[in-house]
């Protein structure tokens, strides 16, 4: 098995609190709301949404996946840090046996965050992972930051 690591930025005008209350802890209800072209529904098949529970997204017709199942690992909730790996579902296609990701949200000077993102891809065999076959990945996971934080931008008194 091979291991690869990237690690990635994001800023946003959105206090930290708010977009990890968002985006991390309402995840299950507030992405199939904003994402219903792409996000069927998100279950919790295992535990109570604290660390090592496992979720299911499940995909609409529009997203190329059907569904994938992800590990929380870390939720801590005072320092605003969540690490979950993805477990089974088919953005693991057949060349990763997981992908794990660390998000940490910092707080910046001008009342926005900061938004740190490392992912972990381990491979199945010795299948070495390029930046560039992660882009789309990353894109995506931006994408749904911008629309979570244009939600917030709009409704300034959620999640506060």
């Amino acid at each position: 098995m091979g291991v690869s690591t990237f690690t990635h930025e994001y800023s946003s005008p959105i206090a930290p609190s708010r977009i990890f209350k968002a985006l991390i802890i309402d995840s299950r209800n507030l992405l199939p709301k904003l994402l219903p072209q792409f996000i069927k529904e998100i279950i919790l098949i295992q535990g109570d949404g604290e660390a090592g529970s496992i979720e299911q997204i499940n995909f609409n017709e529009a997203s190329p996946f059907k569904y994938l199942k992800q590990k929380i690992e870390v939720l801590d909730k005072d320092n605003l840090v969540c690490k979950y790996t993805l477990i089974e579902g088919d953005p693991l296609g057949d060349k990763f046996e997981s992908i794990t990701y660390d998000v940490k949200f910092e707080a910046t000077g001008d009342g926005g965050c900061l938004c740190k993102m490392r992912s972990i891809y381990n491979t199945i065999g010795d299948f070495d992972v390029k930046e560039e076959e992660v882009e789309e990945g990353r894109e995506s996971n931006i994408a749904i930051y911008r629309v979570v934080e244009s939600y917030l931008l709009e409704n300034p008194h959620l999640y506060a």
